[in-house]
């Protein structure tokens, strides 16, 4: 199932919240705090973004994948999953999404 990843990738993120930074990418990354997460993410949208007007499928499919592991340390550094976002996702199926706009409400 293609959720089973993303569970799978959940739990090594909270795993590697307690592993040594010296040993692990993640636990560096944690360690380093949330404005180095938001940098690598910007860094991997930004990948993103050159790999699409590149018109790489391979190499975009790469960057979009770093970009979703940075965004689920995100995810994981404010105590919320892959789920979370499956869950909102699944609210907002079958909406238009100028409905879904005017009915957001501040998180």
């Amino acid at each position: 199932m293609q959720s089973d990843i993303l569970q799978r990738l959940t739990e090594t993120l909270e795993a590697r919240k307690r592993a040594s930074p010296d040993t692990s990418y993640v636990a560096k990354l944690f360690g380093k705090g949330e404005d180095a997460i938001l940098k690598k993410i910007g860094e991997e949208a930004t990948e993103v973004i050159l790999a699409s007007k590149e018109g790489d499928k391979t190499h975009l499919v790469y960057e979009t994948a770093d970009l979703w592991f940075h965004s689920m340390v995100l995810l994981a550094h404010h105590g919320l999953s892959a789920q979370d976002v499956l869950d909102e996702l699944a609210r907002r199926e079958g909406l238009s999404g100028i409905a879904e706009k005017n009915n957001r409400g501040k998180p």
